[in-house]
């Protein structure tokens, strides 16, 4: 099985060279799929929240890849990969974390361990003399160490303990119980007989009992039976929460064995053939005897667990999924902390929308967590694989995270209600016949374009490896199918932008004529009003015209009693007006005559010749004979400028 999976996540099809591979790695398969192939994104190596196998870390200057045969063709490009990654400069994320303070911090692997702490120095104010980084998977390193050796993951947690710094002062002791109480604590647990090691975060309100319990879970070890080793003197009471029972924070090393009876060899067959794997209550004897008194296993530790929950994840028949899933929420961070997944807050059909119901692009796959308080499985699938920052980090970047309580009767039918109308009454009869200890299930859900097809059920009874794998195998079917509604939505963007390109072109051409065709109507409009005017101007002039004509004396005879002034007056095109004047007559009849003739003295002047003069400027009311244009006088006309 082993070498089955080396083959699977290296490409070694050799066999002789995977168990070669394994043997070099003391058979740590973590180590030995590092050295082939280092992890970017750190999923093969456990996290804080994980399960962690010990083992050494595979160093390739010291274990040289064993020489290529004929058969193992399929391992060279794999080396060849590695090569070209080897080359590249690598980053590597830290989140250090000391006593309330996260500190994140980006290195290249070329640097060194002192260079973090130098980092760290500047922004703890903490020298570097007086700090002990902690949480390296390898053991404490030294500051000279370069981080490409100790072959990481993308993503680290570390933490820092100043042993010879004093503890910051508080106002008040119970202000700083009530600091620890919403702290989480990692437990280093090793397990004795098997040289395993589990890191479990519980939060600080989490009891000794509770840690003995889930350690059952992991162990197969009764609450009654573990010899532990590492609880510090003041840890004198099962029922003590952590944090006032003096543990190291933010990390504590514990290790635990089987109590050595007479009777072990019976327990242990006993403990083989029941279905019981969790101790509820902090008398751990009580509960393992329970059968001997008659009393079902299942009947114990479902009241008992029931005793321990302040409150249930949901109500029962909640009229609004969103109130629901908030409260959902809000049970599940004060029982698992606040690392958990980012629960989507709405109904089904709104994630639907989310995750599916947008451009392809941003198109995510939908995980549907179906919690079940009644199952034994719950608590260490929460708390322990649920809540591992490595799955809560891959779930908010690839996932949107949907839950439901199928606790209460009312909440799962309302849920199988659902489940057939989106999914098919198939996956709903699949969820209805499983049992409540195969519970909580992990439902992963891929949108297509006419139905939603289930990719995964995951049960509860998984690691956090297993879990992440089967998360990675959903994504790549999810990137494949991606790929092609993205081609595919491209090719029909392409089409539409097209038409719409033609529509606009032949939009604006209709605009173009439309606006011709106005400023050709504008234009006609604008010349038949100015030969409006002009008509009216004439028609006006006209009148006046007729009107000064008809007001003109009437002409004297060369021959008369009074003395005649005759004028010859010469237009702008050359021709010329003669007529006779009284020499009595006033200046102002010469001026009418002359407007008379289609020539108004406010826009022609008249001149005379010797001397130069304008008489328009004279006063009209003198007469011809004062302004001395007597007996004859010759004018000519001027339009004014």
């Amino acid at each position: 099985m082993t070498t089955n999976l080396i083959k699977a996540c290296t490409g070694i099809e050799n066999i002789d060279e995977a168990i070669t591979l394994l043997e070099q790695n003391n058979w740590d398969l973590v180590a030995a799929i590092n050295g082939v192939i280092p992890q970017e994104n750190g999923i093969l190596q456990s996290e804080y929240g994980g399960e962690t196998i010990p083992g050494p870390a595979f160093n390739p200057t010291n274990h040289p890849a064993p020489a290529p045969t004929s058969s193992s063709s399929a391992f060279r490009p794999v080396m060849t990969s590695r090569q070209i990654v080897e080359r590249q400069p690598r980053m590597l994320d830290f989140r250090v974390e000391y006593r309330d303070r996260n500190v994140d911090v980006v290195l290249e692997d070329s640097c060194t361990v002192g260079e973090i702490k130098q980092i760290l120095e500047n922004e703890l104010q903490i020298p570097m003399s007086k700090m002990l980084l902690k949480g390296w998977k390898t053991g404490d390193v030294e500051d000279s160490t370069v981080l490409k050796s100790l072959h990481l993951p993308k993503n680290n947690s570390l933490y820092v303990l100043t042993p010879d710094l004093p503890p910051p002062s508080s106002s008040s002791h119970a202000g700083a119980l009530q600091e620890s109480l919403n702290q989480n604590f990692m437990l280093i647990i090793t397990h004795r007989e098997v040289q395993r090691e589990y890191n479990l975060n519980f939060s600080g309100s989490s009891t000794i009992q509770e840690v003995k319990r889930n350690v059952y879970d992991l162990t197969s070890i009764p609450v009654r039976h573990q010899l532990w080793e590492g609880w510090p003197t003041s840890a004198t009471d099962d029922s003590m929460c952590l944090a006032e029972s003096g543990l190291s924070y933010p990390c504590h090393r514990l290790t635990v064995g089987r109590r050595s009876s007479p009777a072990q060899t019976q327990e242990q067959s006993e403990e083989q053939s029941t279905d019981v794997h969790m101790v509820s209550d902090s008398d751990g004897d009580d509960f393992e005897d329970a059968t001997e008194f008659g009393v079902d296993d299942g009947e114990v530790f479902g009241m008992a667990s029931s005793a321990l929950r302040k409150s249930s994840m949901m109500p029962e028949n909640a009229e609004n999924e969103g109130d629901a899933l908030l409260q959902f929420t809000a049970e599940f961070s004060s029982r698992y902390g606040d690392c958990h997944p980012v629960f989507f807050i709405g109904s089904l059909e709104a994630a639907f929308q989310e995750a599916f119901y947008v451009k392809a692009r941003d198109r995510k796959l939908l995980a549907i967590y179906l919690h079940h308080d009644e199952s034994v499985l719950t608590n260490v699938f929460c708390s322990q694989m649920l809540c591992a920052e490595s799955i809560v980090s891959y779930l908010s970047q690839n996932f949107i995270t949907w839950a439901w309580d199928l606790t209460k009767d009312a909440n799962r039918a309302r849920f199988l209600t659902m489940c057939n109308r989106h999914f098919g009454s198939v996956v709903a009869q699949t969820i209805r016949t499983q049992k409540t200890d195969q519970f909580p299930l992990f439902l992963i859900i891929m949108g297509k374009r006419s139905s939603n097809e289930v990719l995964n059920v995951i049960q509860g009874n998984t690691t956090v490896d297993e879990l992440m794998m089967r998360l990675m195998a959903a994504m790549e079917i999810f990137t494949a199918q991606q790929q092609e509604d993205i081609k595919d939505e491209d090719e029909r963007e392409a089409r539409e932008n097209v038409k719409r390109e033609q529509d606009e072109a032949y939009r604006l051409s209709l605009e173009a004529d439309r606006a011709k065709r106005e400023a050709h109507e504008r234009e006609m409009a604008e010349q038949f009003r100015l030969e409006q005017i002009r008509k009216e101007q004439e028609e006006e002039r006209e009148a006046i015209r007729l009107s000064l004509e008809q007001a003109l004396p009437p002409e004297p005879k060369e021959e008369n009693a009074e003395p005649v002034s005759k004028l010859r007056i010469r237009t702008p095109s050359g021709e010329f007006l003669e007529r006779r004047f009284l020499a009595s007559n006033k200046l102002q009849i010469v001026f009418d005559f002359v407007a008379s003739k289609g020539f108004p003295w406010d826009e022609f002047k008249l001149l005379s010749t010797f001397p130069r003069r304008d008489i328009t400027q004279l006063d009209p009311n003198k007469s011809l004979l004062e302004v001395k244009l007597f007996p004859q006088e010759t004018l000519f006309l001027e339009a004014k400028e």
